[in-house]
């Protein structure tokens, strides 16, 4: 057994497969149900990985700009994509995906996985009410190690509704990048930093953004520095951060022109948008994430162009608030790379990014009168492609290409609300709803399998969370 666990791993490339850095199990030290799964399991830098052939497949690709299907096998090695076969010598698991798609996971690009304590608790009340008399008083009472545990929930309905990657802020300084470690999650997370100075009244979340960032720094967790918003963090300490993310090689986000409100204040106080108010201090480039954009004023869009910040529109929190819709449309003629979000579930109510596709395809082709407008191929590219593009991840996540990473979904085609399966890309934007996915690969690693969920303690997650909704709300 040693011999031929060796020889597969020989097979492997330099960059995935360091020698000092190898250990290997057997069937033997696993679970017994880890055992009926597996043939060989191997273990690089603490993380468990398998050779895979999966056959029978249809596959969602992307290919001069266009989704496609296409029935072939597809091979995960290690962490990677690969269309070769396995060598002889190599030992492997098969995944029968017999009336499956096998497509990329989804990339949901902002939200607050702590938030789903505040599911379905704040609704149908205005915006003042929704934040100050619902929302923050739970974040005060709430104890920084509650965190983990909110976003142990949040991963159980991402990984069962298809998301593989998501871009997170949070307030609780640790418990998100331990969380997604735990659970196998591919996370892109910024502790949200405010006040008038980074170096002064910011320090300490700046600090507490750094120390996450140095321990729980991983293959699947990268960290964002998160500035919260124009009402709430200078434009100094904007330019601070935006400073810091250059010297540091840091992608950075923020909420930007959510609201009226917002737009006014800023008008009023500096005499312009808070899109050109960014711009003006340098916040903006293609490093940049900007979350919501519904209230552009005019230039703002040109401006996104020419600095190529990446949108997030958040359809149904934006509509649930009231705030109104980005001008998605205008965007996407203008060049603008869009990408999609849920935002926290105390304001969407849920984190499926199906349903978000959908919602934004039907609410812009309504805005224009025109059945033409935001058509599934591009909502679907905005959901994988695009926010692979945000995050300089292109060829590497939301593609299924020759050496990309293994994050994969696998949903049944024969669910009655896909079948009969006439138009897979369509079928995946106006009437999947998130149910049909049966299998999701993080990384290489089943973080579900066959509807199991593998790297979660269910029962566990919503023991703790019952208990703090029973203390706090």
């Amino acid at each position: 057994m040693e011999d031929l666990i060796w020889k597969m791993l020989q097979t492997m490339p330099d960059s995935v497969v360091a020698a000092e850095k190898i250990c290997y199990t057997s069937v033997m030290d696993l679970s017994a149900q880890n055992a009926e799964r597996n043939n060989f399991i191997f273990i690089i830098e603490g993380k468990r990985f398998m050779n895979l052939k999966i056959e029978n497949g249809t596959i969602l690709l992307f290919s001069e700009g266009a989704l496609k299907t296409e029935c072939r096998d597809l091979y995960v090695k290690g962490d990677r994509i690969s269309f070769e076969p396995f060598a002889e010598s190599e030992t492997f698991e098969t995944y029968d995906a017999k009336h499956q798609l096998v497509m990329p996971g989804l990339i949901n690009m902002h939200t607050h996985a702590y938030m789903t304590l505040m599911r379905n608790y704040a609704d149908d009340v205005d915006f003042t009410d929704w934040l100050f008399n619902g929302v923050m008083p739970v974040e005060d009472r709430l104890p920084t190690e509650a965190a983990y545990w909110t976003n142990q929930l949040a991963f159980m309905e991402m990984i069962q509704s298809g998301t593989t990657s998501y871009v997170d802020m949070h307030m609780y300084p640790g418990q998100s990048g331990k969380a997604a470690n735990d659970a196998g999650m591919r996370a892109f997370i910024g502790r949200g930093l405010v006040g008038e100075d980074l170096y002064t009244d910011g320090a300490e979340r700046f600090a507490q953004a750094i120390a996450e960032l140095e321990e729980y720094s991983s293959d699947t967790c990268e960290f964002i520095l998160s500035p919260h918003a124009i009402y709430s963090a200078s434009p100094k300490l904007m330019q601070q951060v935006a400073e810091e993310s250059k010297k540091r090689g840091l992608l950075h986000q923020t909420h930007l022109s959510e609201g009226m409100t917002e737009i006014n204040d800023c008008l009023e106080k500096y005499g312009k948008s808070p899109v050109a108010l960014l711009q003006e201090i340098g916040f903006l480039d293609d490093e940049t994430i900007l979350a919501h954009c519904v209230q552009m004023q005019e230039g703002d869009i040109d401006i996104l162009r020419e600095t190529g910040a990446h949108v997030v529109t958040n359809p149904a929190s934006n509509a649930k608030l009231g705030n109104g819709f980005a001008p998605i449309t205008e965007m996407k003629n203008a060049g603008v790379n869009v990408c999609i979000g849920t935002d926290g579930t105390a304001s969407n109510n849920t984190l499926n990014m199906f349903r978000e596709m959908g919602l934004l395809s039907l609410i812009h082709k309504g805005i224009q009168k025109d059945s033409t407008a935001m058509p599934a191929q591009y909502v679907v590219q905005a959901a994988t492609v695009h926010a692979a593009k945000a995050l300089h991840k292109e060829n590497q996540l939301g593609v299924i290409r020759e050496g990309a990473k293994a994050d994969l979904i696998f949903l049944d085609l024969r669910s009655p609300s896909l079948f009969p399966n006439n138009n897979i890309v369509s079928s995946l934007c106006y009437s999947a709803n998130g149910s049909e996915v049966v299998s999701t690969m993080i990384n290489g690693r089943f973080v579900m399998r066959k509807k199991e969920l593998l790297t979660i303690d269910t029962e566990r997650v919503y023991y703790e969370v019952e208990k703090l909704a029973e203390q706090y709300l």
